[in-house]
Order: structure tokens, then sequence, then C-alpha cells
């Protein structure tokens, strides 16, 4: 597929900048974006797995509406040529794995928190009045809580402190944990100070386990993916921990319209932070996940354990309450449901061919 090269970047109609926008969430984004008639402009490394071909789906469905450059949000100049105009910056570019934050420090540092930087001063520079919603996480909480908090209930923990019976608020004070966690914690709090100290028109949204078609799942991000997609292959899952652990699981459909809706109220939530994901009503532990998926396959994938990794949380549930009431919103599509429908995405993308699933974890 042939993409453009920064900083040649073809000016026209104001579009919509999607850092990262080959990504699993980003390219769902562009795509809803494009779905709805705004010419988008994508920015990507494409040096991901599933990059390349989610950029050739984009510009099969929506031609010229869609421009992807291959760029890198570390590039200052490309990004002050991508900004430049743009109608609005969502911006998801970054690294994504704790596990590679361990290895790489240094280069987690320079996409997440110097690349963000290179955004929000161009921006700031030479597009003050565009919006900009930057995708933050739940991991700039850290653990949170620690084994001696949580409840052991059977297949999942449950927090002893009553204060989170409803999830985690935004109120909750942040604990970096581990190089990744900083290095997101940096940007975003760069988003929001830039909203504050320079009057950008900044959102931070704080995800938790966004799932759904288009994402090409690892063992070190996405999990829920990776868990069917071992599964498919008939191969052993590796969770690490007791599998009791419990995350809040959101569809992207879900996450996409939040998004859409950020951007759409922009003026009326400049300078604020939300919690996306699933909620109470869509948390699930990794056991009860794996249960799930045996329903749908007809057997047990076949489980090994192994021990914590740094920053790995018991129990993670995002209070939604606030996104809500702020973009009158709500998550539609039960976890059951949801992941009844990235199963049906991922079998038909990868079906049982040993070439495709060899191509799946390559």
């Amino acid at each position: 597929m042939n993409v453009a090269v920064a900083p040649n970047i073809r000016r026209g109609a104001a579009r919509v900048l999607v850092t990262g926008g080959c990504g699993f969430i980003g390219c769902n984004l562009a795509d809803a974006l494009a779905t709805r008639g705004q010419p988008v402009l994508v920015v990507d490394l494409l040096s991901r797995k599933g990059a390349e071909e989610n950029a050739s789906w984009l510009k099969a469905r929506h031609r010229d509406r869609i421009e992807i450059v291959n760029a890198d949000v570390r590039d200052a100049n490309a990004m002050r040529d991508a900004v430049s105009g743009a109608a609005a910056v969502l911006h998801l570019a970054a690294q994504v794995a704790v596990t590679t934050s361990l290895e790489r420090p240094l280069e987690d540092f320079s996409i997440n928190a110097a690349g963000t930087l290179n955004v929000l001063e161009a921006v700031r520079q030479l597009n003050s009045t565009a919006p900009v919603i930057f995708a933050s996480t739940n991991k700039v909480y850290g653990k949170l809580l620690g084994s001696e908090d949580v409840e052991n209930t059977g297949t999942r923990y449950q927090p002893s402190d009553g204060r989170y019976v409803l999830g985690v608020s935004e109120q909750a004070p942040l604990d970096l944990y581990s190089p990744y966690g900083c290095s997101k914690g940096a940007a975003d709090q760069y988003a929001h100070d830039y909203a504050r100290v320079f009057g950008l028109r900044t959102a931070v949204l704080r995800m938790s386990c966004i799932y759904g078609p288009r994402q090409f799942g690892t063992e070190d991000q996405g999990w829920i993916a990776h868990f069917l997609l071992q599964a498919i292959r008939g191969e052993t899952i590796t969770i690490y921990g007791t599998g009791l652990q419990v995350r809040d699981a959101l569809f992207v459909d879900d996450a996409v319209a939040a998004w859409l809706g950020a951007l759409d109220r922009i003026d009326q939530i400049a300078g604020r932070v939300f919690n996306l994901g699933g909620g109470i009503e869509n948390s699930v532990s990794l056991i009860e996940t794996i249960d799930m998926i045996s329903e749908l396959h007809g057997e047990r994938p076949a489980l090994q354990f192994g021990t914590w990794r740094p920053g790995d949380q018991p129990w993670y549930v995002s209070d939604v309450r606030a996104i809500s009431g702020a973009l009158d919103w709500t998550p539609k599509i039960s976890f059951r449901n949801g992941l009844r429908a990235l199963d049906r995405w991922i079998t038909t993308r990868f079906g049982v061919s040993p070439v495709l699933l060899q191509e799946a974890s390559a």
C-alpha cells in the first residue's frame, strides 16, 4: 500500500488528525469519522503488527476521504506539519506495552512522553483552537490495590474497601508504576496542564481494556484478543498471577462513541480527565474470561500460570459516572456479546489455516 511520507502532507479541507490511526482503536476511530463524512489524516509509523493491514482496510473503505502518512510522533517537524490546519487532533500514537517499557525505557519515554509533547507544542504554536483528545491509560493509577486489599470470592478478586463499589474514580491519586505508567502519566498530565496553562481545548481519556475487531492481540497487549487467538490455535494460554485479577472491558464501538462524544462536546469538557472503560457492569476476571471462551468453543483452552509481572493490578474497574454524565454516554455492548463479536472477527480473519495462524503469531 502506498502512503505519503512526512512532511509532504497535502493541504486541503480541514481534516481530523488521528495519530496512531492504523492501530486498533485508532483505525476504528478513523473509520467512524470518515463514515460520518469527516476527512481524516492518519499519522502512523506502521511498525506494529496489523498496522499495514488496518491501513489497507481504511483505504479500501474510504479511499480519498482518508490520507495515511507514515510519520513518527518523535519527529517534531512532522508533527508541526500534520497539526497545522487540522480540525481536531485525536492523539493515540504510543508505545503500549508495559513489558516493552521495562526492556527499553528510553524509547518508551521518547514515544509516549516526548512524542505527546511534540503534538501539544505543535498545536499550541500553530493551531491553538484545535481540540486535542489524548489516549491515556488506567495504568496511571499504578497497582492501586495490593493482594492484602482484595478478597478471593471464588472466580475473582473483590476490593475489601467499599469505596470502590462503583469502580475507581478520577479522584484516585496517581501512582505511576513501571516505565510505561510513568511515560503515559507524564503525557496525561501534560495534556491536562496545556488546557490549564495555555488554554488549549484538551481532554484526557484514561482507557481500560478496550477490545474488538481489528485488534491483533499479543501476550503483552490486547489480552482478550490474545486469549481468543491462542484458543483458536489450540495453544496454551499463560496467565500471570492467579487469574482472579479483574478488569473492566469496553467494546471498541462503545469506546469510539465516547471519543466522538468527547470531540463533539469539547467546549463543555475541555480541561477535564475521564476514566473510560466498561464499568462495574462489564467487569470480568481472567478466569471468568477463560470460562466464556470455553463456552464459545466447546472446549477449555490449555492454561499455565506464571508469576505476577511488575505493575500488574489485582483489581481495576473504571468508575464511568463522570464520562457518562458529561457525554450522555453508557456502554451498550455487554462483555459476553462483545467477546462473541470479537471471536467471530478473529475466526473470520484467521480461520483455522496453519498459515494464517502462523501469521497471527508473527
